[in-house]
């Protein structure tokens, strides 16, 4: 019984993995931020798509360490998992209408787009029933592909954020 219970506390803890993931979410969400401010000049002619995209992502970066590094299980992080899952989702989503830097094409981030709309329900019925191993995979999947993998390639000098920042 005290050997379970234990195994069930360190398989809720966060690992180094989780640990390192987090880190790298502010690291995105610092240069994001910093980005946004310094191309305070072109706001005006961003679309409505790119806005509700940068908001969606900046809460599930801002959430990602607070979730990952917090005790499992509990109502509150039930609650967060809940927005950062919604925010994940939605920025999935409103990426294809997201064509500017392709000549109106999708590109290779649409790709992560496709796979993050498909993976957040997946991660919702994971939690759901308590699949403790598929759930973990799931999220570190979409934090690693679908946030961090697809926010850094949203920093070369031609994108929006890369101009931004780098300008």
């Amino acid at each position: 019984m005290a050997a379970e219970t234990l195994k069930r506390a360190e398989a809720l803890a966060p690992d180094r993995l989780e640990r390192v993931l987090g880190w790298a979410a502010l690291v995105l969400l610092a240069a994001a931020l910093a980005a946004i401010v310094r191309g305070h000049a072109g706001w005006g002619s961003v679309p409505f798509a790119i806005w509700l995209h940068l908001a969606t992502v900046i809460i599930a970066l801002t959430l990602t360490p607070v979730i990952l590094w917090q005790k499992r299980g509990t109502r509150l992080h039930r609650r967060l998992g809940t927005i950062w899952a919604g925010a994940m989702f939605i920025s999935a989503l409103d990426s294809f209408w997201i064509l500017e830097t392709n000549h109106g094409h999708f590109s290779v981030i649409h790709l992560l787009s496709a796979f993050v709309a498909v993976q957040t329900p997946r991660l919702v019925l994971t939690a759901r029933r308590h699949d403790h191993v598929a759930h973990r995979r799931t999220v570190r999947g979409l934090v690693i592909g679908g946030l961090l993998t697809a926010g850094a390639l949203t920093f070369p000098f031609h994108r929006l954020l890369g101009r931004w920042l780098f300008g």
